[in-house]
């Protein structure tokens, strides 16, 4: 299950296993009446019962561990549902010692709310659905982590899914999100996304949809993005000021925004600085990784006219590319200059040290979620809000001719 971790599975698990030894080694009167809990992942299990307690989790054992309802609290204490619930709320007309005698059986018996049922009746799930492509490197991460602290202190809990770059399990991952009534969905699309029905499902039902980083060419899009066109430029730019004039590109998909933008920025500041663009220069990344990288700067040396400065679209494919110039025999900086872009953190621990564009993950998630917050207080028709962040150079020793 998205965003799910092992440790409450792990302890319903144990839970049950011990509830099972009592069954078939029924305990003694004297520890029938005593409470023994076990820490667990610092979770609280209770494995038996005195009284009526115990009672209840023998019934429920026998019929394969039935979940405590507030309809067995009432029960056990002679209370209406509703005061139950009242007091479960912490309700103001439900007196102290009556909400202190039902969170204690609550706790005793391991009661956790129907958040379904919840939800239908509020019509709010406190659910946060992401979509991110993948988790490889720190960009996403830092991301997602910027989006949970934002979430967390306005009341959500997030639910995060990976896409692995495939359209395919986006699409299914959407349909999970919205079947399991997220308040809003917050998402950067894979790399094999054509089309966008899938997103628009999401609009017509109403449900705020925000992305971030990689965004689709929709009307009225809500998103979050790092000002790729200005981090490339400002690139190309400090190559140039180096003295370099044959700049190779490897380049990302062109139906992304943002390797769109990082190619297109390449171009124009080649083009303002008078110097052709050469397409000879400018190599397909078959991926953003290492391999990809590799490839393409193997393709690039082979086809002659060495460049004297690569400009890669991506911090790892910069990574696979110093790979084989050090199996060629190339130096970095002094035969040929090499950037990325992401500012990944292995980029300070690689030698030369790696130039490249921070992308500002956190803060775009905190972003993210702030329009999201934004969108959520709307009443009439969504309309497209677009929050741009500043990039920033970090000039290092792979550039510096």
């Amino acid at each position: 299950l998205p965003g799910t971790g092992g440790g409450t599975l792990a302890v319903a698990a144990e839970r049950r296993i011990l509830l099972i030894n009592n069954f078939f080694n029924p305990p003694s009167q004297t520890q029938r009446n005593r409470t023994t809990s076990v820490a667990r992942n610092n979770y609280r299990i209770t494995t038996v019962e005195s009284g009526r307690h115990a009672d209840i989790l023998d019934k429920d054992m026998a019929k394969g561990s039935k979940r405590i309802s507030i309809h067995d609290l009432a029960a056990e204490l002679g209370l209406s549902i509703s005061t139950i619930s009242r007091a479960l709320n912490n309700a103001a007309d439900v007196s102290d010692a009556t909400k202190a005698q039902v969170w204690a059986l609550a706790e005793k018996l391991n009661y956790q709310p129907n958040s379904l049922a919840a939800s239908l009746r509020s019509g709010r799930s406190n659910m946060l659905g992401v979509i991110v492509p993948h988790i490889n490197g720190a960009f996403f991460p830092a991301v997602v982590h910027g989006i949970e602290r934002l979430a967390s202190k306005a009341g959500f809990n997030v639910m995060i899914c990976q896409s692995s770059e495939e359209v395919a399990r986006e699409k299914k991952h959407i349909n999970a999100l919205l079947k399991a009534q997220v308040d809003g969905v917050l998402v950067s699309m894979s790399s094999t996304t054509h089309e966008f029905a899938h997103f628009e499902q999401v609009r017509r039902k109403g449900t705020p949809l925000v992305f971030f980083d990689r965004i689709p060419e929709l009307p009225d899009v809500c998103g979050v993005v790092v000002d790729d066109y200005r981090g490339a430029y400002q690139l190309t730019e400090h190559l140039l000021a180096q003295g370099c004039r044959r700049i190779a590109h490897l380049a990302g998909p062109q139906h992304l925004n943002i390797t769109f933008n990082r190619h297109q920025a390449y171009r124009d500041a080649l083009l303002a600085h008078g110097l052709p663009y050469d397409e000879q220069l400018v190599i397909p990344l078959q991926n953003s990784r290492e391999s990809g990288g590799a490839a393409a700067m193997r393709h690039l040396l082979d086809a002659g006219g060495q460049p004297d400065a690569v400009f890669a679209a991506y911090d790892f494919a910069a990574a696979g590319a110093l790979q084989v110039l050090e199996e060629r025999g190339l130096r970095v900086p002094e035969d040929l200059a090499l950037a990325g872009f992401s500012n990944e953190p292995f980029t300070t621990m690689v030698k030369p040290r790696l130039t490249s564009v921070d992308q500002r993950g956190e803060l775009m998630g905190e972003a993210a979620v702030q329009l999201f917050l934004q969108l959520l207080k709307r009443t009439d028709t969504f309309t497209g809000q677009r929050i741009v962040l500043k990039p920033k150079l970090l000039i290092r020793e792979s550039s510096l001719h």
